[in-house]
């Protein structure tokens, strides 16, 4: 059968500027703020979770955990799905399934449902995430266009992750924990309705490339051991037999993954890929910053509840000034990706970051205060990795082929998940490490004090290491 073809669309499936409908953008501004609300927004629900679905000890992570492990595991397969099946058919089924699954936990009658829920919410956040920049990247041609697309889509990124922890707060004291996940449905059935209309139909100029099963379930099953090696170093110490049996395992997954890509016709990760020096330093600044960000994120809202005894609601809406600064460096971003280019931008935006995470760690004390300790620091973390969100995009995909936008688009989002996970895991054993067995809320701060100058640390080496690898464009 023969694809209706899209008349706005050019014989190189690329629209021209004038030609994205006003409702495509904010169809993928939907998509990168469901994906980025979830990551963040049962964090501060947890204790109520708990209490009313009666978790057994130690189980209440796993709320967390089923979406990371699903989310993290399925990135590479999600992304090179929309360059099979196509991209709009695979935000619908995206869609489709996160919003049943936020359905279906939100009525959740047990833990295990629940959990359940959770990790096929990851699976349709998995499908989500790498197609909402695979589409703008071939709707938007290089230019303001498109500069203006990516700014919208990293900044309501970071503000779905800082809105989770605030909103999270908000719906569970005013509404209940279950509101949490329920808020999503709306939001889902509005883009299902405008989704059809909003994004235009795949046109191919060229044959379907075949789904790599192999490396599928390689990547897959690789990714996942690797993440849930991560979240559980909280209960297993990095030394057990479990911890390194687990992060071995998943270690030789991927390298099977890279071997047999590397015999591939139609891959799920071309290996040439990463020997695009925009595209390997885009992934390596992912890593880094993200590691280094996500932990940062967290320890801040540890530090407002569990030192400056903030209640939830309160807690989340001390995450203000980081929505107003990633705006802000977003914004001038993609005002700025033209002129001074995408290094540029990540260098600046890198170090920037660095020094506010630094400022938190020489601020976060027993006696800190939110005008002294949180305010300034928040503010120039977030404009710092605000800026960072439209030239990563852009060098994520730079140069790559339309039938690989998805590929390179799941490559990014992998490396960030990937980078998420492991700073966290490792920073959480920096910060218990540095507490000790002490009691009371100075050996907290002590902690996550330590914690944020290592964030601080990897966000100064992705700079470094994009200093280093991204050639400054010409």
């Amino acid at each position: 059968m023969t694809q209706k073809v899209n008349p706005q669309v050019s014989a190189t499936g690329v629209n021209s500027p004038s030609l994205p409908g006003r409702w495509l953008l904010p169809v993928l501004l939907a998509v990168q703020f469901l994906v980025s609300l979830d990551v963040s927004v049962v964090n501060i629900a947890l204790p109520d979770i708990g209490a009313g679905l009666g978790f057994a000890d130690g189980s209440l992570t796993w709320v967390v955990n089923a979406y990371a492990l699903a989310f993290g595991g399925l990135l590479m397969l999600g992304g090179r799905l929309a360059d099979v099946i196509g991209r709009r058919r695979t935000l619908m089924w995206g869609f489709a399934v996160f919003g049943a699954a936020s359905l279906v936990g939100g009525l959740a009658g047990t833990p295990g449902q629940l959990i359940a829920a959770r990790a096929v919410q990851g699976v349709g956040a998995a499908a989500l995430a790498p197609v909402g920049l695979a589409l703008i990247t071939v709707n938007y041609p290089a230019g303001p266009a498109r500069s203006r697309a990516m700014g919208l889509w990293g900044a309501v990124g970071a503000l779905g992750g800082a809105v989770g922890v605030m909103g999270g707060g908000l719906l569970t004291d005013w509404a209940g924990w279950r509101s949490v996940m329920l808020i999503n449905v709306p939001v889902v059935l509005a883009a299902l309705a405008v989704a059809p209309r909003a994004v235009p139909a795949d046109r191919r100029t060229h044959p379907a490339p075949r789904l790599d099963l192999v490396g599928g379930l390689l990547v897959t099953a690789g990714t996942s051991v690797l993440v849930l090696g991560l979240v559980r170093t909280e209960t297993h110490a990095w030394t057990s037999a479990t911890t390194l049996t687990t992060l071995l395992a998943g270690a030789a997954l991927l390298t099977a993954f890279v071997a047999v890509e590397t015999r591939k016709r139609t891959p799920l990760l071309r290996p040439g890929l990463l020997r695009s020096r925009p595209v390997l330093s885009a992934n390596a600044f992912a890593l880094l910053m993200s590691a280094g960000q996500f932990a940062a994120f967290y320890f801040t809202s540890l530090y407002l509840q569990e030192v400056l005894s903030y209640g939830p609601t309160r807690a989340g809406a001390a995450f203000l000034p980081f929505c107003v600064g990633v705006v802000a460096g977003s914004t001038a971003a993609a005002r700025a990706v033209g002129r001074f280019g995408e290094r540029a931008l990540l260098v600046t935006g890198g170090l920037l970051g660095a020094a506010g995470f630094l400022w938190f760690a020489l601020t976060a004390e027993a006696g800190g205060t939110f005008a002294g300790s949180v305010l300034g620091p928040s503010l120039v973390a977030s404009v710092g990795t605000g800026m960072c969100f439209v030239p990563l995009g852009a060098a994520a995909t730079s140069g790559v082929a339309v039938e690989e936008t998805g590929m390179a688009a799941g490559l990014l989002n992998c490396s960030r998940q990937l980078g998420g996970s492991l700073g966290l895991a490792a920073l959480a054993t920096v910060a218990a490490h540095t507490s000790g067995d002490r009691p009371g809320p100075a050996a907290l701060a002590d902690g996550y004090a330590t914690a944020f100058a290592v964030s601080a640390a990897l966000l100064a080496a992705a700079a470094l290491a994009t200093a280093a690898l991204h050639k400054s464009r010409t």
